[in-house]
């Protein structure tokens, strides 16, 4: 925990940036339970439980990134000290020691443990209910350890529907440790319960699918990572087949990680050939996998020094991890900067608070750049959002509704100086839709740009009349 925790506190606030997710965060943490509760109707209803949970941290500790952030840093400890605990039971401390330090290291995990989104939270919980599932397989049942499995797998798929995936990978592990009727049947009414509080929301969710429709169609090189990932898990695994005499029969690191890594991959594989849904922060929790399975690999290790070297054995899990670290480092340290995301709202929000002037007017395309100004009103103080129609606190959205082309362009035309916030050109997409096409136009046919600066993903161009 403490080694995770010092990972994720390193460099936390990544020079004071904040990429265009996290602002989402922060603007809907800052609004009124009520107004939450609007917009989930609209957008987002499959994030509104992390919502209303970083809304109360807010209002306890106030807006800033230690604020957004610091949960998911927690998380991520808990989860790795679950993996930890999970690999001593089944294998020996030096398993379990070597995948809860590996977990904090895995550059997947890397990139979502200081981010102000709900995947880690979800890890977490992940992590645990594995926990609860080893130690009663492996212990003395407990009906309290089932009922705290099903709510942690209803929590974690009120945070993320998609965390329920872990569900057949759980039933794998059943299966190979060759449980009894008793495991499989508490399970079962675990899992239902998990599954019957979770529907309405995935139901619900899935009306609001456009707002994922900008992840594109599976193919088949955005599966090189994930079969990468599988075959050093299954390497990891085939250096842990000795030493079974200590373990319940069927069930080993192997038996538990294998079907973590592979199952929620697999399973989101599937569901991209109907909807595409591939991204690999739905499915960070099968990360605990990798890391059990790395912790497996530690574990032979040292057992493999042990008898030859037995005073060189304890330094074996010290050496792969500095290794490890310094291998890792580059990425460690690109992972912290601002530019290891593909835009910064701050930045550009202090770059408009230089060049704006008293009554200028302020365009956003597209109109989700408007987080700019969400996240950072001060800076655009004094502007006015010529486009806007309907604010996103009382319209219920993330970017508000803006009124239709033909009256921002004749709203544009009444201005004397303009500036437009849109993405950088190396991360810029094609203009698209009516509204900001006719922004386009305008600007490009009575503006001349006379200021252009762009910053971490973001551009501020400055347009004054010319005709």
């Amino acid at each position: 925990m403490l080694w995770t925790t010092a990972l994720g506190l390193w460099g936390l606030s990544r020079r004071h940036s904040l990429w265009r997710d996290e602002a989402a965060t922060w603007q809907v943490a800052l609004r009124d339970t009520a107004d939450i509760w609007h917009m989930l109707g609209q957008v987002d209803a499959v994030h509104g439980a992390y919502y209303l949970l970083m809304h109360a941290l807010f209002a306890c500790f106030g807006p800033g990134t230690t604020t957004l952030r610091l949960p998911s840093v927690l998380a991520m400890a808990v989860a790795a000290a679950c993996v930890t605990a999970v690999g001593a039971r089944l294998a020996s401390r030096w398993t379990g020691l070597g995948a809860g330090l590996a977990l904090g290291l895995l550059p997947a995990v890397q990139s979502y443990l200081q981010e102000g989104r709900p995947y880690a939270l979800v890890a977490a919980g992940a992590a645990l209910s594995t926990l609860l599932l080893v130690t009663q397989l492996t212990g003395r049942p407990r009906a309290a350890r089932w009922t705290a499995y099903g709510a942690t797998l209803l929590l974690c798929g009120l945070l993320n529907w998609l965390s329920l995936l872990i569900l057949p990978a759980h039933a794998l592990t059943l299966a190979l440790s060759r449980a009894g009727r008793g495991p499989w049947t508490r399970w079962s009414a675990a899992s239902a319960v998990a599954v019957a509080g979770t529907a309405p929301l995935a139901l619900f969710s899935r009306e609001q699918s456009a707002q994922i429709s900008w992840i594109p169609p599976l193919t088949w090189h955005m599966l090189i990572g994930p079969a990468v990932l599988v075959g050093v898990g299954c390497l990891a695994a085939l250096a842990d087949r000795t030493r079974t005499g200590h373990r319940p029969t069927g069930l080993s690191p192997a038996t538990v990680g294998l079907p973590l890594l592979v199952v929620p991959q697999l399973g989101l594989v599937l569901l991209s050939l109907v909807k595409p849904l591939f991204l690999d922060r739905y499915v960070l929790f099968s990360q605990l996998g990798l890391a059990l399975l790395v912790g497996a690999g530690t574990g032979a290790a040292v057992r493999a020094v042990r008898p030859r070297f037995p005073r060189a054995a304890p330094w074996v899990l010290p050496v792969v991890l500095a290794v490890a670290v310094t291998a890792l480092l580059p990425y460690s340290l690109a992972k912290r900067e601002p530019a290891s995301r593909v835009d910064d709202v701050f930045a550009v929000a202090g770059r408009v608070a230089r060049l704006k002037r008293d009554g200028n007017a302020v365009l956003f395309v597209p109109a989700a750049r408007r987080d700019t100004a969400l996240v950072s009103p001060g800076a655009f103080a004094g502007l006015r959002d010529i486009a806007l129609a309907e604010g996103p606190v009382e319209s219920g959205t993330l970017k508000g509704v803006e009124a239709g082309p033909g009256r921002i362009r004749d709203a544009m035309l009444r201005e004397r100086r303009i500036l437009l916030v849109t993405d950088a050109p190396e991360v810029a997409r094609p203009v698209a839709g009516r509204r900001d096409k006719a922004k386009r136009d305008v600007l490009e046919r009575y503006f001349t740009p006379v200021a252009d600066e762009w910053v971490r993903g973001r551009r501020v161009t400055v347009y004054e009349r010319s005709v």
